[in-house]
């Protein structure tokens, strides 16, 4: 009897939490209200860029319920030398079925390659281990178009740029990492 006590208390909070984190981009203001933002924290209602080119202040929900192409780094694109991590957080939150779109030079005699690769938890994120990640991109598919990812699961992603076996990711700033929030329909 007590397992089915802490396994429903543990149910109850987590499905709390998936809906409070879902529920954070809401507009609780009127429909007549042209407030958008909550004007504190981690960006939001900051004078910040997000990935749709509008600042958090000017976020309107309705424009934000379909999924989004996100090309990493923005016009930065994927290459050496440009904080992941920062460009993520600053253009933060990303949802369910967003796709993220790499886009970095093939090699030649002026470029450094580039790769995209997946690790499956954040202590190989941490440690850029390599050998428990998977190459989800080679050097030549960030070209043209680039190379599209769909975040189609809620987990954190954690990506790195394999190259120089690891170097690019293990010096800090070919790496980042994502975690979707679900979105919702009003």
């Amino acid at each position: 009897m007590g397992f089915t006590f802490a396994y429903r208390l543990i149910l109850v909070v987590a499905v709390a939490s998936v809906l409070g984190i879902s529920l954070a981009n809401k507009d609780w203001g009127s429909p007549n209200s042209n407030y958008t933002g909550w004007g504190w924290g981690w960006g939001w209602g900051s004078s910040k860029s997000n990935h749709t080119g509008q600042g958090f202040n000017n976020h309107p929900l309705n424009e934000t319920q379909g999924s989004k192409k996100i090309i990493v780094g923005g016009s930065e694109n994927w290459h050496f030398g440009f904080n992941y991590s920062n460009w993520a957080v600053n253009n933060a939150p990303f949802y369910f079925n967003d796709t993220l779109v790499f886009k970095y030079d093939p090699p030649s005699n002026t470029t450094f390659p580039h790769s995209v690769y997946l690790f499956p938890d954040r202590w190989s994120y941490l440690n850029c281990d390599l050998k428990r990640a998977k190459m989800v991109a080679n050097t030549t598919e960030g070209g043209g178009d680039g190379f599209e990812f769909v975040l189609k699961r809620w987990t954190p992603y954690y990506f790195a740029c394999g190259e120089r076996n690891g170097f690019h990711c293990k010096v800090g700033s070919m790496r980042f990492m994502v975690m979707p929030l679900f979105r919702w329909h009003y």
